[in-house]
């Protein structure tokens, strides 16, 4: 959620930041605007809307000329979205861009107002600002007492203004996750920035720096970055960056180069983001496995995951949000199935407070793209507080949660740009199957022979991914019937269900067509209430085992008026009258069922793509949504 870019440099400041916020649209926002030095004075320009928005007012207004600034594109938490809540936020001297939530904004807000300010948004974000001026400015060296935390140790004598202390005063006051970007009026060639629990990567060019909430953002200009860990604080100006922690001592940052280029954070040709990354399954999934199969087997030893290791654990929790959520059933049907080990899947912003039974002998494994998911984070340091071992499995190497776990697996999606995930769904399972595989062959349920099998069939699914793709105009016709529909509704069992939890997920998110999914044995306990005739039923029914009781249901909903619309291998037979519409798969008959999701789902996924593309709605821009959800 939220975007930060921050620039210095020699190049037009407004058109990199500009450029950047373009870059990180992916994240979701409902308002956009940049802070840019012009000459010795800060010019802000905001709006709500898109970015298309934003450059219209720049064309009209005429855009800030400079060479150092800070740019935001807002998700609304606090106030509506609007001009005055947008981003950035100044009281003269000092201007921010904030990402994340400060949970004693009102405390805060009424000692500020206490001391005489005043405030113009309803955002939690402009008491950032103000606070930063407070100290900024030396109001709490005279008169202290009444400070935020209740001092009433005055000192001795008034400092001259220095925006690294006030910044270190400031976050000791703030509660919350926050990334800010920071000018201060009086510096005008300097970019501060500061963060806890909300990324900032710092890009480090020839001559020019930047600030980013994520590497897409500057990597036209260069692939160096480091990291800035919560409660450190970075300095950029003409000189150079400087790196400090939270008493204001330089420390050193290790420098890191992207492993990928700007050409695969762009659409190359692809009307959408999403319809590209979605056909990029086969190589992502092949590449990521290259990276875990060494000798044709999974080996996970590289990581600390050893076959020791896994003999000992007595539960897994797999915890994660949306779509990795989705991912996570899959991989705990697929654990259960072969290495008979139980497995609980939580959401994250519930096991973060249900108070979980969780200890020493369990692995918690963090499913996320971004790993930056608030409540994952969350997740995460209550796992590790109760004993547990952590796992991440994360598409995102530097992120929060792939530093915080004991153990990391990176799934090798590159950049995912579209809001709606796509290709690294497929990863995260095709990572959670080779996680089975080896638990089943570390406990001595599954003997090598058996582990290389399912291994190859597991690389065998992208040429199976890659067919289905080839024959999207299926998928095309299907979205044609789907695209005036008020409702549907998705039926499975097994993985077929699991799948359906993820395909209902796509469909609604980027059509806005009310969409649940339902285990196809659940209908007559309540669901069936719902089913009037022409209601689209898409039912994914490519489990053999339970196939024929999949038809039944089927047949349950066809009787009330349902339109069937099934998912299946090619060559499933149905009695006559029982489909309307159906979707073959061309995949094989030796892929095992257990694997069948991976190409199955870019199904769906097409599906859910041409209904958005028909009913007028672009679907890498889904509303209401963000990419990288950092709030609770």
């Amino acid at each position: 959620m939220c975007g930060i870019v921050g620039y210095l440099g020699r190049r037009d400041c407004a058109d990199v930041l500009m450029d950047g916020l373009e870059k990180l649209e992916y994240r979701g926002y409902d308002s956009a605007g940049i802070a840019v030095f012009e000459g010795n004075s800060i010019r802000t320009v905001k709006t709500r809307g898109k970015l298309k928005c934003m450059a219209q007012k720049l064309a009209e207004d005429g855009k800030p000329e400079g060479f150092c600034g800070i740019g935001h594109t807002r998700w609304a938490t606090h106030g509506e979205p609007s001009d005055i809540n947008s981003h950035p936020h100044s009281n003269g001297r000092v201007t921010i861009v904030h990402n994340g939530i400060i949970e004693n904004y009102a405390e805060l807000k009424e000692f500020l107002t206490e001391k005489g300010y005043s405030f113009v948004s309803q955002t939690d974000s402009e008491i950032v600002a103000c606070l930063l001026d407070y100290y900024y400015t030396g109001h709490d060296r005279m008169s202290w007492g009444a400070s935020p935390e209740g001092r009433t140790d005055a000192p001795q004598s008034k400092l001259a203004p220095d925006p690294l202390r006030a910044i270190m005063e400031t976050v000791k006051e703030l509660h919350g996750s926050y990334a800010l970007g920071i000018l201060f009026k009086d510096f005008p060639d300097r970019v501060y920035a500061t963060r806890k629990g909300s990324p900032i990567i710092v890009g480090l060019g020839q001559e020019e720096y930047f600030i980013a909430s994520d590497i897409p953002a500057f990597l036209k200009y260069t692939k160096d970055y480091a990291l800035l860990d919560d409660d450190e604080i970075v300095c950029m100006e003409k000189s150079g960056v400087g790196f400090y922690d939270v008493h204001g001592i330089a420390v050193k940052k290790q420098i890191h180069t992207a492993d990928w280029d700007i050409e695969q954070a762009q659409k190359c040709g692809f009307p959408h983001y999403m319809l590209k990354e979605i056909h990029e399954q086969p190589e992502v999934v092949t590449k990521t496995l290259d990276s875990i199969v060494t000798d044709g087997v999974p080996d996970f030893s590289g990581i600390g995951l050893t076959d020791e290791l896994l003999r000992g654990v007595k539960r897994v929790f797999v915890v994660a949000c949306g779509t990795a959520m989705y991912a996570g059933i899959v991989g705990k049907y697929a654990v259960e199935k072969l290495a008979r080990v139980p497995v609980t899947t939580e959401i994250a912003s519930e096991f973060r407070y249900m108070d979980p039974i969780v200890g020493e002998d369990d692995l918690v494994i963090l499913v996320s793209q971004s790993g930056e998911t608030a409540d994952t984070i969350a997740s995460l340091e209550l796992a590790k507080s109760r004993g547990a071992r952590t796992l991440a499995v994360v598409n995102v190497k530097y992120s929060a949660i792939a530093r915080g776990s004991d153990m990391f697996i990176h799934t090798l999606a590159g950049p995912e740009i579209a809001v709606a995930s796509t290709k690294a769904y497929s990863v995260q399972i095709a990572v959670l199957y080779a996680l089975a595989f080896r638990f089943a062959y570390a406990r001595g349920i599954m003997p090598e022979s058996e582990m290389k099998r399912l291994t190859a069939q597991l690389y065998g699914t992208s040429k199976a991914i890659r067919d289905v793709i080839d024959n999207k105009d299926e998928c095309q016709f299907i979205a044609s019937q789907l695209m005036n529909a008020e409702k549907l509704f998705f039926i499975g069992r097994g993985f077929d269900y699991a799948l359906s939890l993820e395909g209902s997920l796509k469909l609604k998110e980027i059509t806005y067509i009310h969409s649940e999914a339902y285990a196809a044995g659940e209908l007559k306990h309540g669901t069936i209430s719902l089913i009037e005739r022409g209601v689209p039923v898409i039912t994914v029914a490519t489990q053999r085992h339970v196939l024929a009781k999949t038809v039944s249901n089927m047949e349950e909903v066809k009787a009330r008026g349902a339109t069937i619309i099934a998912v299946c291998r090619k060559g499933t037979e149905f009695a006559e009258g029982t489909v309307d519409i159906k979707l073959e798969l061309d995949i094989g008959d030796e892929l095992d069922d257990m694997l069948i999701p991976l190409p199955t789902v870019c199904a769906l996924q097409l599906i859910a793509y041409y209904t958005s593309v028909q009913r007028g709605i672009d679907p890498d821009k889904p509303r209401n949504l963000a990419k990288s959800v950092t709030t609770e």
